[in-house]
């Protein structure tokens, strides 16, 4: 039997810390043990914790997709904010995160988040892996499953889930079909072999999401809007109105939150809003939203009963930068929103009162208005859980095309 052992390293100032790895890999067994080698060539797993480390661990995909045109990438500042002490989801979270190094060369990164307050709402005990990316070697990406595993383990866990990010608003799930589409920029890309080297190492599918393109109906669908309007008049609700972004976030920010906790609370993963998330938020959304492609239904005092917010997409503008916001960056976004060839639905929420009584399909008529009158090509509806019916039956007024599949693994430990 070939044994197939690697080093993990954390370095905290001066000091190396060697830790102890077990595992089964592929018919062999890790023993616990110090200072090991691969027959390959050893394998060397760090915490980052410098400022080179750092820009190694957000680099690292840029290279590895470097030739990939439907890789997307994040903004590079918003990855680089992930190592602020002030990071807007430590409050209730903590992360780790590892390189993996052979000879002197970046092969693969992953992050461990602890995340508290989805574990205390859904009575688990998990860390959650997020951002693993690596070359397509079953060493590599043993080494670095195994980093975040034994640190779950010193933090008396019991599984690892993932891909899943600090709440339901970031990047995850695995793209395990649709890799000749082009990613949201709100969805993370991955290569096909990704898949294979997870499971490998004993995960398991937890949930899948779909996506599906919309596109407009060949003909208006009147008889969709009629029952929209007699809706609206039935349950006497009205559109929110306002005259620029700050305006809207002064009427309907705090209300906007409310609506989504309620709306998403038991939808997997889902993590309540904080103070600090509801600041970067709105920070975020006073610098992004375009009143066009926001609705607000209401009702007769003034509150908030459903709601939707759609994205220009910007995913082609941020590709040749790298997701670094340069001065052709800004212009190519600029072009993007001011004409959007594409919209990402981002968010859809309806309180419960109203669950039940039709008044998505007034957001459904809004976004098929948005389209018409852009020109728009089709939306993205990002993700949907695969027996999340509710939502998915609403697309079929649309021409759907369901295009891609996601999936979260987990593993008992």
């Amino acid at each position: 039997m070939t044994s197939h052992t690697f080093i993990i390293r954390r370095e905290s100032g001066d000091v190396k810390k060697k830790f102890s790895c077990e595992t089964r890999f592929y018919g062999a067994i890790i023993d616990k043990t110090r200072s090991i080698f691969y027959n390959t060539g050893m394998i060397t797993v760090t915490e980052v914790t410098t400022k080179k480390q750092q820009k190694q661990f957000v680099e690292f995909p840029l290279r590895l997709y470097r030739n990939e045109p439907n890789f997307v990438p994040p903004l590079y500042g918003d990855e680089m904010r992930l190592f602020s002490p002030d990071y807007h989801y430590y409050d209730d979270s903590e992360a780790v995160y590892y390189l993996a190094e052979r000879d002197g060369k970046t092969v693969g990164r992953i992050s461990g988040i602890l995340q508290r307050a989805a574990n205390a709402k859904w009575g688990q005990k998990r860390v959650r892996f997020t951002r693993f990316d690596a070359v397509d070697d079953k060493e590599v990406a043993a080494a670095l499953f195994s980093a975040v595993e034994n640190w779950a383990r010193e933090k008396g866990m019991e599984e690892v889930v993932g891909p899943l990010g600090f709440s339901d608003l970031e990047r995850e799930g695995l793209l395990i079909e649709g890799f000749g589409e082009l990613s949201t920029f709100e969805e993370q890309y991955n290569y096909p072999y990704y898949q294979a080297l997870i499971e490998g190492l004993g995960y398991e599918k937890e949930v899948d999401w779909i996506e599906h393109k919309l596109y407009l109906p060949e003909e208006e669908n009147v008889k969709l809007e009629r029952i929209c309007e007699k809706l609206m008049e039935r349950y006497r609700l009205h559109l929110g109105v306002a005259k620029n972004t700050n305006e809207f976030l002064k009427k309907y920010a705090d209300k906007f939150f409310a609506v989504l906790d309620e709306s998403y609370r038991d939808i997997y993963g889902t993590v309540p809003f904080t103070d600090k998330m509801k600041k970067e938020l709105i920070k975020s959304f006073r610098q992004i939203i375009d009143l066009r492609f926001v609705r607000v239904v209401l009702d007769e005092n003034e509150d908030p009963v459903c709601l939707g917010l759609c994205f220009p997409s910007i995913a082609k503008a941020v590709q040749p930068s790298g997701g670094r916001l340069t001065l052709p960056t800004l212009l190519r976004i600029l072009r993007s929103v001011k004409k959007p060839e594409i919209l990402d639905l981002a968010l859809v929420g309806v309180v419960d009162e109203y669950n039940n009584k039709g008044i998505g399909s007034v957001l459904i008529t809004e976004v098929m208005g948005m389209m018409r009158e852009l020109g728009v090509k089709y939306c993205e509806t990002n993700l949907n859980l695969e027996e999340n019916y509710n939502i998915i039956n609403q697309w079929k007024v649309f021409r759907a095309e369901q295009h891609k599949r996601r999936r979260c693994f987990v593993k008992k430990l």
